[in-house]
């Protein structure tokens, strides 16, 4: 039961920290977006592809978290089942 909660108090934690920092990643739309423009009228499209596979970073990333934490949970729940199975 104390895992358990420990676990929840992280999980609290670091959602409380994503809160506070999540408007300094907003800013940085507008200047991406303006560097983009400037670089295509300049004639240099390298700058794209690199912001474009920033941007599938960035997507993929909640996902892999996700998975991640579902692995250990099922991972958890298989173990508690195998010790009621012992008893």
């Amino acid at each position: 039961m104390k895992s358990i909660l420990k676990i929840f108090m992280k999980v609290v934690f670091l959602s409380i920290i994503g809160l506070l920092f999540h408007s300094a990643s907003f800013a940085q739309c507008a200047m991406c977006r303006a560097s983009v423009e400037n670089n295509v009228s300049n004639g240099d499209t390298s700058i794209g592809a690199g912001l474009n596979s920033g941007i599938l970073y960035l997507f993929i990333m909640p996902y892999l978290m996700a998975a991640v934490i579902g692995i250990f949970w099922y991972r958890s729940a298989k173990r508690k089942k195998a010790k009621l199975a012992l008893r």
